[in-house]
């Protein structure tokens, strides 16, 4: 059961309507949603969909999109958040743009010395030629990806891609949403080829035979063929994208000249 109230929004041009919508049972009882409406009766879930929408014909730097009013002490939150924000990096933070993989990391049994890195031009470092070869991997690690999906902008789950028949799967309860993330993975983090589990014996025994620098996949070969079908498919999603934007123009256009109309 939910309970819908929809009421005039005054931060908003005239005809904007908000509706919240409050979840009477279930495990989310008394939390709500909040929508917007445009005069013309299209619906927004978020603020970035609805700064999309407006363009510059409203500024809303300050707007709440869960009150619907506008907040000024807002905005002078974010612009003291982004007035210090470079003063603390020229101070020598760094940005976190670490992409790294979740991997378990053991603890070594052994004594093993640390050794401080620092940009100091008079400091002498010690380096381990055997540190950045091959850093050691969880087996099976792809398995943490499971049931992991992606989202856009208003929390819809998108929908995932289908593999090819010649990916296969190696290894103990692997699906095909895993084999996705663990080649994309892959392709991300690893600047070698992508060629899958080569030996045979890894499929009769993955936790012994098992490559841990390549996916949990069979052996799989790329041809000119795949190649040329991929390259058709990225100039029809272009194209798709180009037509949908062109409408979508065409679209906010002639709202406006008729929002224009009517005003006048």
């Amino acid at each position: 059961m939910m309970e819908r109230k929809k009421t005039d929004c005054p931060a908003l041009p005239p005809g904007w309507k908000k509706e919240e919508v409050i979840r009477k049972s279930g495990l989310s009882a008394g939390k709500s949603d909040v929508y917007y409406y445009s005069p013309s009766g299209k619906k927004f879930r978020s603020k970035p969909q609805l700064s999309r929408y407006l363009g510059n014909t409203v500024d809303l730097a300050c707007f709440d999109f869960r009150t619907g009013k506008m907040m000024p002490g807002k905005l002078q939150k974010n612009k003291q958040r982004l007035r210090h924000e470079p003063f603390s990096l020229t101070k020598g933070g760094k940005l976190d743009l670490n992409t790294t993989l979740p991997i378990r990391q053991t603890a070594s049994i052994f004594k093993q010395p640390v050794t401080k890195v620092t940009s100091h031009p008079g400091n002498k470092v010690r380096t381990d030629p055997q540190k950045g070869t091959e850093q050691p991997r969880q087996l099976f690690w792809e398995r943490r990806l499971k049931g992991l999906r992606s989202s856009d902008v208003t929390e819809e789950v998108l929908r995932t891609m289908n593999l090819p028949k010649g990916l296969q799967s190696v290894g103990p309860d692997s699906s095909d949403d895993t084999l996705l993330s663990a080649i994309a993975s892959a392709l991300h983090m690893s600047s070698a080829p992508i060629t899958g589990q080569t030996s045979v014996a890894a499929e009769k025994n993955p936790a012994i035979w098992l490559n841990t620098s390549q996916p949990l996949c069979k052996a799989f070969t790329i041809t000119d063929e795949h190649i040329r079908e991929q390259e058709l498919k990225v100039y029809q999603a272009r194209r798709s994208l180009e037509e949908a934007l062109t409408a979508d123009g065409l679209a906010r256009a002639t709202e406006n000249s008729g929002e224009q109309l009517k005003s006048a």
